[in-house]
């Protein structure tokens, strides 16, 4: 999953990990019965099933297993509300670094008139450890937590990054409803800068769920939302539906397709797709489990 930010700049798009502010906003994520990825669930699972986290701007409390590694790759192409077209592709490299850890590695590859000159750039990198604390809590159900943070390494000159240091808290929650997936999130995020590129805080929250429709085809429906912003870069509040299928070709490969329809405010009007891919275990032969 990426996220999909109704501001020009690109770069605070997803890459899920999505979201940095002082307090993140509630998110209510699902998906389809592969797609969850659950506390005890995920860890019975086999390590090899795609765990997607997107192509939602909710996310999952479930964690790739130790030493494996999966790839999701998407592709958005946006309509802005002053009718501009842009293309993003989020990428998102997970890797179990243990049982209840995995680490999140993320950027946007960018194509948009207005940052280099319409020449395909890359935006900034965000970096994530997600962490399960607990599995089947009665409140909470499956609760993780994602402290995250961007740094610059996208080009600000050319409008392909924000030029700050951002910090971000997403909080996670993960339950099965009969065939329904789904995942409570709340999160926050904390810039560097003096607030003229991007505003210095900002939420989010998003309510997402996910269900099996036949076979392996799935359906994927999600409301999310930009709380206002302040300050120079600041922004109106925006809400917005995501909707779409999802279908898993393999135990490892999971693909998604849909559109993202503005509520209220500035969000552009999208369609993207994308893929997860478990890639395998990353280590010697015989310690992957």
């Amino acid at each position: 999953m990426a996220a999909r930010n109704p501001q020009h700049d690109y770069t605070l798009k997803r890459p899920k990990y999505r979201v940095l502010c002082p307090l993140l906003a509630l998110i209510i994520g699902a998906r389809t019965a592969n797609a969850q990825g659950g506390g005890k669930d995920s860890v019975a699972r086999d390590p090899h099933a795609v765990q997607p986290e997107r192509p939602t701007v909710a996310t999952h409390a479930g964690t790739v297993a130790r030493g494996w590694a999966e790839l999701e790759e998407g592709a958005e192409w946006d309509k802005l509300t002053d009718g501009t077209r842009s293309f993003t592709a989020p990428t998102n490299l997970k890797t179990g670094l243990a049982s209840r850890a995995q680490l999140n590695l993320m950027f946007n590859l960018i194509h948009a008139a207005s940052v280099r000159g319409g020449n395909v750039s890359f935006g900034d990198l965000t970096i994530g450890v997600k962490y399960r604390i607990v599995d089947d809590d009665r409140l909470l159900g499956d609760f993780a937590i994602l402290p995250a943070v961007k740094l610059p390494t996208g080009q600000e000159s050319a409008g392909a990054g924000t030029g700050t240091t951002d910090f971000s808290l997403l909080l996670i929650s993960s339950r099965q409803l009969g065939p329904v997936a789904m995942d409570l999130n709340v999160g926050a995020t904390r810039r560097s800068g003096n607030g003229t590129r991007a505003p210095i805080d900002a939420t989010l929250w998003t309510a997402s769920f996910g269900f099996p429709v036949l076979g392996n085809l799935g359906w994927v429906a999600e409301v999310f939302g930009y709380p206002r912003t302040t300050g120079f870069a600041g922004m109106a509040a925006v809400a917005a539906f995501l909707t779409g299928p999802t279908f898993s070709a393999r135990e490892w490969l999971a693909f998604d397709v849909g559109v993202i329809a503005p509520i209220t405010g500035p969000q552009a009007k999208a369609a993207y797709a994308g893929l997860v891919w478990n890639v395998g275990c990353l280590l010697p032969r015989g310690r992957c489990r």
